[in-house]
């Protein structure tokens, strides 16, 4: 399932500097009440890429792939740099379910988010009820089902994709994680 929606507008200067403009995109109401561990997801992401990646991790849980040998702050600049990338501009997003159960939500550029089955069960009655509230305003995200109508599968993308919002808003890298092959 490919679900496709549209965005645009966040700042970034020269100096990697990072702001809102006056016409920041549109953003989902649903800030998910939960989180989900940093370590678990620094784990997972490693094993999708089968640790022959670096990658920075957000707060909420974003990961965003860089060169490797980069220096601490050079990744966290590529990292939030290329966030912005995602949020100014028409930010596909495509799930995919993975060999381990979870989801993985990428974008049109090297960024992930994970979604933690155990977690996302644990946490369901919200993400039942709120899931719409993952779409942005006046978004449309066509599905096999229709029109913004979503099956489990697609609510957990939604999920996914409210932590990149979230980071996007307000990037604070929390970690680098370097290769290890």
């Amino acid at each position: 399932m490919v679900l496709i929606g549209g965005l645009s507008s966040i700042v970034v200067s020269p100096e990697g500097n990072v702001g809102m403009s006056a016409t920041s995109p549109p953003v989902p109401k649903w800030r998910p009440s939960f989180s989900q561990p940093i370590d678990r997801i620094e784990e997972r992401i490693g094993y999708y890429f089968n640790q022959e990646r670096d990658f920075a991790i957000l707060e909420n849980g974003t990961c965003v792939l860089t060169e490797a040998g980069l220096s601490d702050g050079a990744a966290s600049l590529a990292a939030i740099q290329t966030l912005a990338e995602i949020y100014n501009y028409h930010p596909d997003m495509k799930p995919s379910d993975m060999d381990d159960g979870n989801l993985l939500v990428s974008y049109n550029h090297p960024a992930f988010n994970v979604v933690l089955t155990d977690i996302a069960k644990a946490h369901w009655p919200e993400i039942e009820a709120r899931h719409q509230d993952g779409l942005t305003t006046d978004e449309v995200l066509f599905t096999p089902l229709g029109q913004n109508v979503f099956d489990d599968f697609g609510k957990k993308a939604l999920l996914g994709r409210c932590y990149m919002f979230m980071d996007a808003q307000a990037p604070k890298v929390v970690r680098i994680k370097r290769r290890t092959i």
